[in-house]
């Protein structure tokens, strides 16, 4: 018989020990019934200790205080990583046996999907009960940063909104994303509010409270932060004709055909003649998504997607030590994955030439060259000169459903 596994943390110690709820801010504000929904699975299940942290530092102070509980993360990626990485620097990941309850859009879960996780709150809460938890390996750069899943650099890697992956989600102006529907939380009125006494362990840490950030400046495609005073992406707002979407918003506003012709406007950029119409209105509406289509890349009239190819970069990709691709080989992408285990990653480079992508199974990978940009699992990073990723076999435990 063999010994047992140092690495592998018992299922029935994980289902038997009490949990540390992290709710983040990010997931209060996109969806509040999500976050009501996990919250009771996790409260009837077990004795749960909820935290509602305000910032990083919170969340560390929490951590630090959690104990023989069990964390337990609701929210998106940027929460997932954020707990990652703080274990991993204050070198308690191998011990904690960590459960996601994914919150968000559809591009905020994607992280967690890719990982193996169900992306319901009710699902996710049960398995964070009763799942097996399962070792898995991390990719971890000289800077700290971790990777768990995988990471991709291109040409067409740009800064976007998922580049402060450690510092968004915090505080009343925090970014939430597209898919945010800016709804505040009212006050919670489950088993869990107030003090949580019996069954429910500790203490509740108060009542949910309204987040800023609700209704209002951020209803709709363009809020009053996306552009002028009243929200409008183009010029200002005594006038259509400004921007590039004059001649369109005005016609479907009721101003005219042609930019800048048409009937006197009033002070909300709007016909006169014809009443107050805000910019709201379902063909205004459309006119500024039709115009906000045309002006991505890669987006042709007719709404289909044209295939862009990335441009080449110029850099040198090892491998344990192995070169495979220099300077004078540009690339047009290089990917680097632990899917597979067994405490090696996947490198595959890509050439820019017509010849097939070169392979290659290592435990350090180092790229460097001219300023680049990259995706760690989805969040956008850099730029940075050169980057050594190590893989840390086994670093981290996931609970993951049983039999998956």
């Amino acid at each position: 018989m063999s010994a047992p596994d140092p690495w592998q943390i018992s299922p029935d110690a994980v289902r038997g020990r009490s949990l540390l709820v992290l709710i983040d801010p990010a997931a209060r504000r996109s969806d509040g019934e999500s976050v009501r929904i996990a919250k009771d699975v996790l409260c009837a299940g077990a004795a749960a200790k909820i935290c509602l942290p305000d910032g990083p530092e919170e969340v560390e102070r929490a951590l630090a205080r959690r104990g023989s509980r069990r964390p337990v993360v609701v929210g998106d990626h940027r929460a997932l990583l954020r707990t990652v990485e703080l274990l991993h620097r204050k070198r308690e990941l191998a011990d904690a046996a960590l459960s996601v309850v994914p919150v968000g859009g559809a591009a905020t879960v994607a992280l967690a999907r890719a990982l193996g996780l169900p992306t319901d709150a009710v699902s996710a809460a049960r398995t964070a009960l009763d799942g097996a938890a399962r070792r898995r390996d991390l990719l971890v750069d000289e800077s700290g940063g971790v990777v768990l899943g995988g990471l991709r650099i291109s040409g067409g890697e740009q800064v976007g909104a998922g580049a402060g992956a450690y510092g968004a989600g915090y505080g009343a102006g925090a970014e939430v994303g597209a898919e945010a529907g800016g709804c505040g939380l009212t006050p919670y009125e489950g088993p869990c509010e107030g003090p949580c006494e019996g069954p429910h362990g500790d203490p509740y840490d108060g009542p949910y409270e309204p987040q800023d950030g609700g209704h209002g400046a951020q209803d709709g495609p363009y809020g009053a932060r996306d552009g002028g005073a009243d929200g409008a992406p183009y010029g200002d707002r005594n006038g259509a004709a400004d921007g590039p979407a004059g001649g369109a918003v005005g016609s479907a506003a009721g101003g005219g055909g042609r930019a800048g012709i048409g009937p006197a406007r009033g002070p909300g950029g709007f016909s006169a003649t014809a009443g107050h119409q805000p910019w709201w209105t379902p063909a205004a509406r459309t006119a500024r998504s039709a115009l906000t289509l045309l002006s991505l890349p890669g987006i042709g009239l007719g709404g289909s997607r044209r295939r862009v190819r990335p441009p080449a970069q110029r850099l040198r990709v090892e491998a344990d030590g192995v070169l495979l691709a220099d300077l004078d080989q540009p690339v047009e992408r290089v990917s680097v994955s632990t899917a597979a285990g067994g405490g090696l990653a996947e490198v595959v480079v890509h050439p820019r030439t017509g010849a097939g992508p070169v392979r290659a199974r290592a435990g350090a990978i180092t790229v460097s060259g001219p300023d680049f940009h990259y995706r760690a699992d989805t969040v956008t990073r850099g730029p940075v000169r050169t980057r050594t990723w190590t893989v840390l076999a086994g670093a981290w435990h996931l609970v993951l459903p049983r039999g998956g």
